[in-house]
């Protein structure tokens, strides 16, 4: 279980890119003047050195990437889109040659990048398996062994006789899966292709990639769903503009990729704006989060302010709080449409302010996101902040037992909040 079977030293994959010239047309005196100007060029530069041309520019999809992976590992491998995942993988399954560095790997390599990649859509379901699976490398004695394995995991029976052309993305999707997830293969490369199939046929891949890792294989995931990555795979690789941010577990890449994305897509800018809305001339500025001492040890009391601005008079402005993980999952909903948190009147400025008392009580440490909304209650969304600002609380053994809580919340925690407006007398400009 300790041999490596993949190893990647430095690996780069360069493209050009072209960049479209302003042209109208191509006279005859235009054609002679590129003529002369290339001889002119070969003239002065005898030996080919080479001149930049602003048509065309290079781009790095990966640069200095190394990494190892072990017999049997399940690597979860997250970034953006244009990150460079689907490049690596598409270099690891030998589909395209890397510019610069190398890979080694030990074992067969079964490839599942595209939906139905290598099927043919004329041909049927049963034709397609033999087809795919003898490109994918099986020998038609092992197809045939597997078959009704791969039939019955791809739940096609019905369709199986039927032109693939007809399937849907799903029926594709699941076809192609149960075809390379039999093939036995000692690495499984999957990119993102679960997406398409339907919640129950996910999870029933993902104990199937769970399966095919107890085995000693190895498995290789690209996927934007977190949770799923984070059930799947031990090990994880983040991945940002082609370069490695971050190798570690996988719930470490997990919380440091969120963190990065919440953390860039945030708003902010000198006045400390959260957000505005223009239709009806509201902003939120000044949000922060803090704790002060609680009297039990340890405990910590958490405060959060914002201030509500408007150049319009509103009357009942139902304030709303949300804080999630950074995976999105929701542990504290407080909407306008089910409390009394209200800005009666607002006059240009109101300071909101959300206390809970000993908040480690309720939420175990890690890091959360707060949003905001304001609403008219029942009539319409002033303004909504998705992930305005994120939280950190600290753990806290709350059960005297030297043992930290640390947070593993998958639903609504219940959170006393207590909330109280003031009417600011400083001038705030909207």
């Amino acid at each position: 279980m300790s041999d490596t079977v993949i190893q990647v030293e430095n690996l780069g994959k360069k493209y050009i890119i072209g960049h479209q010239q302003q042209e109208r047309y191509t006279a005859l005196r235009d054609v002679m003047a590129n003529g002369a100007n290339s001889l002119g060029q070969r003239l002065l530069n005898p030996w080919g050195k080479q001149i930049a041309n602003p048509a065309y520019e290079e781009f790095w999809a990966l640069k200095d990437v190394s990494f190892e992976v072990k017999q049997g590992d399940r690597v979860g491998i997250i970034g953006r889109n244009g990150a460079g995942k689907s490049t690596l993988l598409k270099i690891l399954s030998r589909i395209t040659e890397p510019t610069t560095g190398r890979i080694r790997i030990k074992g067969r390599v079964a490839s599942l990048l595209e939906v139905g990649t290598g099927f043919h859509p004329e041909l049927t379901g049963r034709e397609n398996i033999f087809l795919n699976g003898a490109i994918l490398g099986m020998s038609k004695a092992e197809i045939k062994r597997k078959f009704d394995e791969i039939v019955a995991f791809a739940e096609v029976e019905k369709f199986l006789d039927t032109p693939v052309k007809r399937y849907s993305s799903g029926m594709y999707v699941r076809l192609a899966f149960a075809v390379a997830a039999h093939l036995e293969p000692e690495i499984l490369v999957v990119d993102e292709v679960l997406a398409v199939g339907d919640a129950q046929f996910q999870q029933k891949c993902l104990g199937k990639m769970q399966e095919v890792g107890k085995e000693g294989r190895t498995v290789l995931f690209v996927s934007h769903n977190m949770a799923a990555m984070e059930a799947l795979c031990v090990s994880g690789i983040f991945l940002e503009g082609g370069q490695i941010k971050k190798i570690g577990s996988a719930q470490e890449v997990a919380v440091h990729y969120q963190k990065n994305i919440k953390m860039n897509t945030s708003v902010r800018n000198r006045e400390n704006v959260v957000g505005f809305s223009e239709k009806h001339q509201i902003k939120v500025i000044n949000l922060k989060a803090y704790f002060t001492p609680n009297k039990l040890k340890d405990a910590l009391d958490l405060k959060i302010e914002f201030d509500v601005v408007s150049s319009k008079h509103y009357t009942n402005i139902g304030v709303g709080l949300i804080l999630s993980t950074l995976g999105g999952v929701r542990v504290t909903m407080m909407a306008p449409a089910f409390t009394n948190y209200i800005i009666e009147t607002l006059e240009r400025a109101t300071k909101c302010i959300f206390e809970c008392r000993n908040i480690q009580k309720y939420l175990g440490g890690g890091d959360y996101t707060i949003s905001i909304w304001l609403s008219k209650p029942k009539l319409e969304i002033l303004l909504r902040i998705e992930d305005a600002l994120i939280l950190t609380i600290p753990a806290r053994d709350i059960f005297g037992t030297g043992t930290y809580f640390e947070s593993h919340i998958h639903g609504l925690v219940p959170l006393p909040l207590n909330y109280r407006n003031k009417k600011l007398t400083t001038e705030l400009k909207y």
